[in-house]
């Protein structure tokens, strides 16, 4: 393992050290960890145990991201690193996500370099580098020296996060994320603290300052039954999605019994589809039903309802989009590379 100097915090008296990379901003005495599990405080100065150690590695389909609105069609050269800011009660990637969890399953990551996972996305003729499966924020500075790289050679860079990263942290990746497909898991201050020991709002303040700063975003909710699907809480999601910009596409995803939550049953596939009806309402051009195989997951045009792009699974089947635009009735269709 490659202990590296951590970016984004500040040090203070006693050997004590704040880190704002994340918005728990954690304040971590000398021999302590970050609530990330992979931050640590030596003698007052805080060193990733996440850099050039990865515990993924795969070549994604960018739909299963999911980015449906971002170079569909296109291959994803997909990394991870162990740990997570968050501790999600269905989390379906724990045992990589939690560090006790995988340390107790006995995983190991591997030694990776950035110039190796910049040329293994080229030479698998991926269109980009996506920073997924557990939370990206947590492996900040080797997804941000791949992703400098990686720019250099014409790939796009990814994020797949729940957006809890600090605008410091944003501002400093400027330029070199390009799309972020963001979980929103609940319109409700108690069931982050509660479900997945965070807040709602630093991943709202995410959501609009990638927007403003031109990353293109995808929102996923993972709806769970008797937790988060009210139609006033889904109604309260599609609205502030569609507040940002209505073309913001909204990917509604299944749950499945999972983690701490095995014994929840699996959502109902009406609440989904009346979740979809919701978003249409709340002026949404674009949602997708996630984790429902056969439904939901084509794009039409929100004009003329020409069908554009037709899915199965997480394959492009047919993409009629040209110049961005609509062939039928030439509306501008909200994207990046479509």
């Amino acid at each position: 393992m490659v202990l590296k100097e951590a970016l984004l915090y500040k040090k203070s008296d006693g050997n004590k050290v704040s880190c704002f990379l994340c918005s728990h901003r954690c304040k971590i005495s000398d021999g302590g960890f970050g609530i990330c599990g992979v931050r640590e405080n030596r003698a007052g100065i805080l060193y990733t145990h996440a850099y050039g150690e990865l515990i993924a590695q795969n070549i994604d389909p960018i739909e299963k991201k999911p980015l449906y609105h971002f170079h569909p069609g296109t291959y994803s050269y997909s990394i991870a690193a162990i740990g997570c800011n968050f501790r999600c009660d269905f989390c379906q990637n724990w045992q990589i996500s939690q560090v006790g969890e995988a340390r107790d399953l006995g995983l190991k990551p591997r030694a990776a370099r950035v110039e190796d996972v910049v040329a293994q996305a080229r030479q698998t003729r991926c269109r980009s580098i996506s920073y997924t499966y557990t939370e990206p924020t947590i492996f900040f500075e080797f997804a941000y020296e791949i992703s400098q790289s990686a720019r250099k050679e014409g790939l796009d860079n990814v994020f797949v996060t729940n957006g809890y990263m600090t605008a410091e942290m944003l501002s400093l990746y400027n330029g070199f994320l390009h799309a972020a497909n963001v979980d929103l898991k609940s319109f409700r201050d108690g069931y982050y603290k509660r479900i997945c020991k965070g807040r709602l709002a630093p991943v709202l303040d995410s959501i609009k300052l990638m927007k403003k700063t031109g990353i293109w975003i995808e929102v996923t909710t993972l709806i769970v039954p008797g937790l988060n699907d009210s139609e006033e809480e889904i109604k309260d999601i599609a609205e502030f999605i569609s507040g940002v910009d209505r073309g913001i596409p909204w990917h509604v995803s299944r749950f499945h019994p999972q983690y701490r939550m095995e014994e929840r049953n699996a959502t109902p596939v009406g609440i989904l589809e009346r979740a979809y009806d919701i978003g249409r309402e709340a002026g949404l051009q674009f949602v997708y039903l996630g984790n429902v195989p056969g439904k939901g997951n084509d794009t039409k045009c929100p004009h003329c309802g020409m069908l554009l792009v037709q899915r199965s699974g997480f394959s492009v089947l047919k993409n009629v989009i040209r110049d961005g635009k609509c062939p039928r009735c030439a509306t501008e269709i909200a994207g990046v590379g479509l």
